[in-house]
């Protein structure tokens, strides 16, 4: 067993995955579609060692402890399960972009280990496989498997629940010009987020529209038609804050700088600029707009208050082993 380093790239969902049917499994309450974002990734080196007592995860150049390490021992013992190998692990993780601020830092973290910690144990999966491997680490992280423009189908079951590419990172020239308004770790994660969303009475009319839009955006996607895109991933983005903010307990992610953000974007299209917004689990607000703009959009951004800086990304490709470098 030689050890093994992937790459892979977060997501932004245009069709957010909010709230699980089944917590363990992390199989969603609706299907959902992202784009994955070049120039941000993760890089996770998997190493299963004899002489380890337990599993250690390095993160950034610190040691991880619970619950982050309970994680990810976790998917690696469902490796293990599939191989026989008994061995821990070392696993050295490192991300280029804040972790745990809305940026899926974890989408990228558990793709990366899923394929890292497979090539290491000499698991040759399917991308397919791959997704749902990832899965277990983190819903999302199924999305940054596979190329570009990504659905997650909800499925019936573990089988089925997986990701996969409805067009490659070559398809549509967007960009993601990501507002930075903190980079700090926020107080309710995604896991515990997802847990809350049933308690909303808004989840339950969310969920039902959720096929309705998925088909919209994919339209939207394929015909390369900004304008549908647009008012989809905007009304999606912010259903999911209204599922969140109605959630007992409620969650508030935004900022005052997200929503100028949010209302400036707006304008912004109304006065001809191609741009929508839409905002994850933190309060960073993601523009998206055609690559041509993103130059534009980036300087707009950069003189609204409180916008700390400013990060843009194109679409990226699949999770991927690396050479170590």
């Amino acid at each position: 067993m030689h050890p093994s380093t992937a790459l892979a790239h977060p997501n932004i969902a245009a069709i957010k995955y909010w709230g699980n049917r089944d917590e363990a499994l992390r199989l969603p309450a609706n299907g959902s579609i992202s784009i994955n974002l070049d120039r941000l990734f993760t890089r996770t080196t998997v190493s299963f060692q004899p002489s380890l007592p337990f599993d250690e995860l390095i993160i950034n150049g610190h040691e991880a402890t619970w619950p982050a390490l309970e994680r990810v021992s976790l998917m690696l013992d469902l490796v293990r399960e599939k191989t026989g190998i008994t061995a821990r692990a070392e696993i050295v993780s490192e991300n280029n972009f804040p972790s745990g601020a809305g940026i899926a830092s974890s989408a990228s973290a558990f793709a990366a280990l899923a394929l890292a910690a497979s090539k290491a144990a000499e698991l040759d999966l399917s991308e397919r496989e791959l997704s749902r491997l990832a899965r277990r680490g983190s819903g999302s992280a199924a999305r940054s498997v596979p190329d570009g423009f990504v659905e997650w189908q909800m499925g019936s079951s573990d089988e089925d629940s997986f990701a996969y590419s409805i067009a490659g990172h070559g398809h549509w020239a967007l960009s993601d010009c990501i507002a930075i308004i903190s980079s700090s770790h926020k107080k309710t994660g995604s896991t515990e987020g997802h847990a809350l969303a049933g308690s909303s009475p808004f989840q339950a009319a969310r969920v039902e529209d959720a096929p309705r839009r998925i088909e919209i955006c994919r339209s939207a996607i394929l015909k390369r038609d900004f304008e549908a895109f647009a008012s989809i991933v905007e009304l999606d983005s912010d259903m999911m804050h209204a599922v969140m903010m109605t959630s007992q307990p409620a969650l508030h992610y935004w900022l005052a700088a997200s929503l100028a953000v949010m209302q400036a974007v707006r304008e912004w299209r109304e006065g001809g600029l191609s741009a929508c917004y839409t905002v994850d689990a933190g309060a960073n607000v993601h523009v998206l707009c055609p690559e041509k703009e993103a130059e534009e959009v980036a300087i707009r951004l950069r003189k609204i208050s409180g916008v700390k800086d400013v990060l843009t990304a194109n679409v990226g490709g699949a999770a991927r082993i690396v050479e170590e470098e």
